[in-house]
């Protein structure tokens, strides 16, 4: 849709059924508020957010395993700021720091590698969480540890792939934004497969252009009333994706059953170290026990990120979670719907 006044004015003045659109992506989330873009559309148009935010998704037991690794075990924690002060069933790692265990802020998974390599008498453990975007990344740091036979250093995992959190998701929405970075490494096959089987959507990019484009052909894809797939973001994302970014991960990860904080277990949906690599994994390198973790019940990130409520309608939300004070992993991360809802929503 080369003509970008004539997508705005498709999506300004729909008038036809109502499309529900769920934004997998939390970084559209937060475009599309930053952008205005929300308040240009048709009131007949829907936008709900998806369990497209790592940090959101990453269930509450992850962030208690991390504590127990940095209080029991005493290993330096590295992981990236967004988790810092996401709550788990006591605590942060935010609040374990400040009690003196030893939690640092790095920028990538090599950047953890490389404070394992310099600080040989300490054991490093890095929180590995993230989508495929993400997850190339924490492969070539063990690849690195690995090729050094460094023995401090090891992951405790919490990847996942989107495939199976769309099937999950199906039903939910009449069209889905997908994330056009996720993309970028997995390719189009598993849209056009959905396209195939009933469901509807289309990848976009990140700018305004981009958005208002994507969400007209969702507009006019809708109207002709046949399930649809159309990438929106050409420039970046290639029917093949990135096969040297997948075939890293495929050299040290393999599928496994992965809890989604809103979704619960989704079969085969999350990585974790092949056998080959197991020295590199913090779960069985320190004998780690069975930890469930137990969520705060007056937060309803789990509905949010299912498209079954608004942020707005979390009786915590504004009041007892706020940036500043966060009840759950929504407000907390920089992809969070409830921290855009309370940025750009107003409240």
């Amino acid at each position: 849709m080369a003509d970008l006044e004539g997508a705005k004015r498709l999506v300004m003045s729909y008038k036809g059924p109502k499309i529900r659109i769920m934004e997998v992506c939390g970084t559209h989330t937060h475009e599309i508020f930053r952008l205005g873009i929300r308040k240009l559309l048709s009131p007949h148009m829907e936008l709900v957010s998806g369990p497209g935010c790592p940090v959101c998704v990453t269930p509450v037991a992850f962030i208690d395993e991390a504590l127990w690794l940095a209080r029991e075990r005493g290993v330096t924690v590295c992981t990236f700021g967004d988790l810092l002060r996401v709550p788990g069933s006591s605590e942060t790692l935010s609040d374990a720091r400040a009690r003196g265990a030893d939690v640092r802020v790095v920028y990538s998974p090599y950047d953890a590698y490389e404070y394992a390599a310099a600080n040989k008498d300490k054991e490093v453990v890095f929180l590995a969480v993230g989508f495929e975007t993400t997850t190339p990344g924490a492969c070539i740091a063990v690849a690195a540890a690995a090729s050094e036979g460094l023995t401090n250093f090891s992951l405790l995992t919490a990847n996942k792939t989107m495939p199976q959190a769309y099937e999950a998701m199906r039903g939910s929405c009449d069209a889905f934004l997908y994330p056009g970075h996720v993309h970028a490494v997995s390719g189009t096959a598993v849209c056009e497969d959905l396209a195939r089987r009933g469901t509807s959507g289309v990848v976009a990019g990140f700018t305004a252009a981009e958005l208002i484009t994507a969400l007209a052909f969702i507009v006019k894809k809708t109207q002709e009333g046949r399930p649809y797939f159309v990438n929106c973001y050409p420039r970046i994302v290639r029917p093949e994706g990135s096969p040297n970014g997948r075939a890293v991960v495929d050299r040290f990860m393999e599928p496994c059953d992965s809890q989604w904080r809103g979704l619960g277990i989704i079969a085969q949906s999350g990585m974790k170290l092949k056998k080959s690599f197991i020295d590199f994994d913090s779960r069985i390198k320190y004998s780690m026990p069975h930890i469930a973790g137990k969520e705060n019940p007056a937060c309803r990130c789990g509905d949010v990120l299912q498209g079954k409520c608004m942020p707005t309608e979390c009786p915590v939300f504004g009041k007892g979670c706020t940036p500043e004070h966060p009840v759950g992993a929504c407000m907390v991360s920089g992809e969070g719907t409830c921290s855009a809802f309370y940025r750009y929503g107003g409240i």
